[in-house]
C-alpha cells in the first residue's frame, strides 16, 4: 500500500511538472537583450562611443566638413539675383549636340516635372494654373530666357517654383533646358 501511495505521488508530481512545459516557448530566456533589443533614435544622446571615444555622443555621425558626395558636380553660380544674372549672361550648355533619343528624354522630363505648371507648349497654362492652384506662371514667350537662366532656375528655383536639383541630374537639367528653349522658339 505504501509503495502504491509513493508511486501515485511520484506520478502526480511528474505530471504536474511536465504539464507546465511548452516546447514552443521555453521558460527561460538566456540572452533577453537578443530577443528584446533596445531601440535608439538616430541623433539621440546615448552612451555609445563616438569618434573621439567619449561616452556621451551622438549615435549617428555627420559627414566631415568640406566633403562632397560621389558624382556631385559643383555649380559655381550662387543662389541669388546676382548669380541668376551672371548665369543668364555667361552660362552655356556643355552639351555640344543632343541626339534624338536625348531630345525625347528632355521632352519626357519636361512632361513629368514642368508641364503641370508651365503647360505642354510652355505658354504658362498647365493643369495647376487652369485649376487656379498656382497663379502667375509665366509663358516662355513673355520672358527673355537663355540657357543659363533656365538652368539656374531649374537648379535653384525662383519665386513659387522650387528647386529640381534633387530630382534631376545635371545632364537631365541641361536636357530640360534645351527642350524649354525649343518650346520658346515655337511660341
Amino acid at each position: 500500500m505504501k509503495s502504491l501511495l509513493k508511486i501515485s505521488l511520484l506520478f502526480g508530481l511528474a505530471v504536474s511538472v511536465t504539464s507546465c512545459f511548452d516546447k514552443k516557448s521555453p521558460n527561460y530566456q538566456f540572452f533577453p537583450n537578443m530577443y528584446e533589443s533596445v531601440g535608439y533614435e538616430t541623433y539621440a544622446e546615448s552612451e555609445a562611443f563616438n569618434g573621439d571615444n567619449q561616452l556621451q555622443g551622438q549615435t549617428a555621425q555627420e559627414p566631415p566638413q568640406g566633403t562632397v558626395k560621389r558624382g556631385f558636380e559643383i555649380f559655381e553660380y550662387e543662389n541669388s539675383t546676382a548669380g541668376y544674372d551672371l548665369a543668364k549672361a555667361n552660362l552655356k550648355s556643355p552639351l555640344d549636340s543632343i541626339s534624338v533619343k536625348e531630345q525625347a528624354k528632355g521632352k519626357e522630363l519636361y512632361g513629368i516635372y514642368c508641364a503641370i505648371c508651365h503647360g505642354d507648349s510652355g505658354n504658362g497654362q498647365g493643369q495647376l494654373v487652369k485649376n487656379e492652384k498656382f497663379l502667375g506662371v509665366p509663358s516662355y514667350a513673355d520672358r527673355p530666357v537663355t540657357e543659363g537662366s533656365v538652368y539656374h532656375v531649374i537648379t535653384y528655383g525662383l519665386n513659387s517654383m522650387g528647386s529640381h536639383a534633387n530630382q534631376l541630374s545635371q545632364h537631365e537639367r541641361w536636357l530640360v533646358t534645351d527642350y524649354v528653349l525649343q518650346l520658346k522658339s515655337k511660341l
